[in-house]
C-alpha cells in the first residue's frame, strides 16, 4: 500500500504541535496595515489554535 500523501496546502496553512494541537495564523495581519492601529497590529500577528475542524484538518496532514 503505497505512502499517505499529507494534503499540501493543508500542510502549508497549518501546524501541529507535539501536544497535538493545531495551530493557524491569525487573520488580516498581511496588508493595508497601515489603516489599522498598533493595537490592532499587535492583535493579529503571531499563531492562535485551532478549534472546530481540529480533527479533519489532522487527517489532511497525516498525522491522526
Amino acid at each position: 500500500m503505497p505512502k499517505m500523501k499529507s494534503h499540501s496546502a493543508t500542510r502549508k496553512r497549518f501546524r501541529v504541535t507535539r501536544k497535538g494541537k493545531v495551530l493557524h495564523r491569525k487573520a488580516t495581519g498581511n496588508h493595508m496595515l497601515t489603516k489599522k492601529s498598533g493595537g490592532q497590529r499587535r492583535r493579529v500577528e503571531g499563531m492562535s489554535e485551532v478549534t472546530a475542524e481540529k480533527n479533519k484538518i489532522k487527517r489532511l496532514l497525516g498525522k491522526a
